[in-house]
């Protein structure tokens, strides 16, 4: 028997592992024990996966995926900057996508809905937290984090981060390593609320740049803004600069 070296919550507990999608993760991320008709399942489903988020997003074409806290409220100031970013950037023909969650993932695909555009939520199975917001009108559901990535890289031309834990932040340094790689060109991550990211920035500065982990040029990858406007603006070069490459 193979160990998964990992602690799951007993049968009728709810923990942070309990969902049935977290324990089905659990077991691809074990030591690779699983009899190969396992495997096969998994391979399946992974494609019917994909396959599905291509057929539903395949008209696409102009959108930015907005990244954010599931935990922020509908009083906070960011909640309404974000509110107000997805509106000006459906104004401008952008198609919003986000993680369908509450929070400024609510509030991208509010703003955008309010706008009469486009506003789509790509869920994902989670033990805690996410539940599609009322105002997706374009829903997907994942149950692989990768699979819906690729849908988040796949179908924007910029991504925008908003303040935001450890998912927001893997989004974001995923993004720069795929510029710095040159998977991506022509692709800003744009970082709003200036004042917020600037710790983060300065220490990127002088222990990764200043250390030699990094290129000198790499700094250039990240771009802040504070008002919808800057962040309009930012994408719309973007896009018509990726539009020149095709």
């Amino acid at each position: 028997m193979c160990s998964t070296g990992v602690t799951t919550a007993a049968s009728g507990d709810i923990g942070t592992l309990g969902a049935p999608g977290a324990r089905r993760d659990i077991e691809l991320l074990r030591q690779p024990c699983d009899v190969e008709e396992q495997d096969d399942w998994r391979l399946e489903r992974i494609r019917d996966e994909i396959d599905r988020g291509f057929d539903a997003l395949r008209d696409v074409e102009e959108g930015v995926s907005i990244f954010g806290s599931a935990r922020v409220r509908e009083d906070s100031p960011w909640y309404g900057l974000c509110r107000e970013t997805a509106a000006c950037l459906t104004r401008h023909g952008f198609t919003v996508i986000t993680g369908g969650g509450p929070g400024l993932m609510e509030a991208a695909n509010r703003g955008a809905s309010e706008a009469g555009g486009v506003s789509v939520g790509l869920n994902i199975e989670l033990p805690h937290e996410q539940r599609v917001n009322p105002y997706v009108n374009r829903s997907l559901n994942f149950h692989y984090f990768f699979a819906r990535k690729l849908m988040f890289v796949r179908y924007a031309r910029a991504f925008v981060i908003f303040p935001g834990g450890f998912g927001t932040m893997d989004e974001l340094f995923e993004s720069i390593t795929l510029i710095q790689t040159e998977r991506i060109e022509h692709f800003p991550t744009i970082l709003v609320d200036s004042d917020h990211w600037a710790p983060l920035l300065r220490w990127i500065d002088a222990e990764l740049d200043d250390g030699g982990l990094i290129d000198r040029t790499d700094m250039r990858l990240l771009t802040t803004a504070d008002t919808p406007e800057e962040v309009c603006n930012h994408v719309r070069l973007a896009s018509e600069a990726q539009r020149q490459l095709a």
